[in-house]
């Protein structure tokens, strides 16, 4: 099973319990050209098995070593198929993680104390501090591996792009991809002024993916607005998504289940083709709640 460490420190589960359902996880270790953001972002790690060696040539070290390093509470030999089907007919939980020592009585209060993810704003816990500039030839962070992720020139565009990127916990191979397509970006924390990416006179604005809810989000909403005003193409994904969606007058809401993993069928309503992608949101934007003079083009 391949994919555990870029979960690990996707920021978009901040402040959730994560659980693999493949039965093995761990066996190539982990890796710093893997990484999708400054270190693990979750609460919690579920597996069924864990690998106590990582065969990877590429390997900084093991799983268990690596969340033991950060601090990340984990625990395995849990039976994570009946976990799935309990959450497959009732959708996300709360939980907790514990020893032993609690009663499970104990534990079950608690997690019901555990904070919903309706109203909380997780991204201040994940967004940069501070403005950076992102490139392959850079040393900013993540980006000591370009050759992995370059293009060759002919699909590059005749010259660079200038992209303001909004960090609401942002992943950092869409930065690499934005890169490898000839694309200068400089990134900005998520409660930055629409005046200061209005500053550098972008090509364009990307809104970054995240944790939690957007609603809460009305320092992020209202400057979205304010780039709309100003018409610039402004592009979202996950979270990012769903904030343009709130900027531009429409409505969020909280999925059951949430869209996490690969092979998510969309549909182009413009050609009624099936288009196939990776998701992670636990929250969708509400068609219906849109104005007139907005269109939607995909569907889930």
């Amino acid at each position: 099973m391949t994919g555990y460490q870029e979960v690990l420190t996707d920021p978009s589960y901040a402040g959730q319990l994560v659980m693999m359902t493949c039965p093995e996880i761990g066996n190539y270790g982990v890796s710093e050209e893997d990484i999708e953001s400054r270190g693990p972002q979750v609460a919690g790690f579920i597996v069924r098995q864990a690998s106590s060696i990582a065969s990877n040539w590429r390997a900084s070290g093991t799983l268990s070593d690596y969340l033991s390093n950060h601090d990340i509470v984990a625990i395995a030999d849990i039976d994570t198929r009946a976990v799935t089907r309990t959450l497959r007919s009732s959708g996300v939980m709360r939980g907790v993680i514990s020893t032993g020592n609690v009663e499970p009585e104990e534990a079950i209060d608690r997690a019901r104390k555990v904070l919903p993810m309706e109203g909380a704003d997780l991204v201040t816990r994940v967004t940069c501090q501070a403005p950076f500039d992102w490139a392959p030839d850079s040393s900013g962070p993540g980006s000591s591996f370009p050759e992995e992720f370059s293009l060759p020139p002919e699909r590059r565009a005749d010259r660079p792009l200038r992209i303001a990127a909004y960090d609401f916990g942002m992943k950092w191979n869409i930065l690499r991809r934005l890169s490898a397509y000839g694309c200068d970006i400089r990134v900005f924390p998520a409660s930055s002024p629409a005046s200061e990416l209005l500053a550098i006179d972008p090509d364009g604005v990307f809104l970054s993916n995240g944790p939690g809810d957007p609603a809460p989000l009305d320092y992020a909403i209202k400057n979205v607005q304010a780039l709309v005003a100003a018409e610039v193409p402004t592009f979202g994904i996950c979270l990012g998504h769903q904030v343009l969606g709130l900027a531009l007058g429409g409505k969020t809401y909280k999925l059951k289940f949430g869209h996490r993993g690969a092979n998510h069928p969309v549909k182009h309503l413009a050609t009624d083709k099936i288009e196939i992608t990776s998701q992670n949101h636990g929250f969708a934007v509400d068609p219906d709640s849109l104005p007139s003079d907005v269109m939607v083009t995909h569907l889930n």
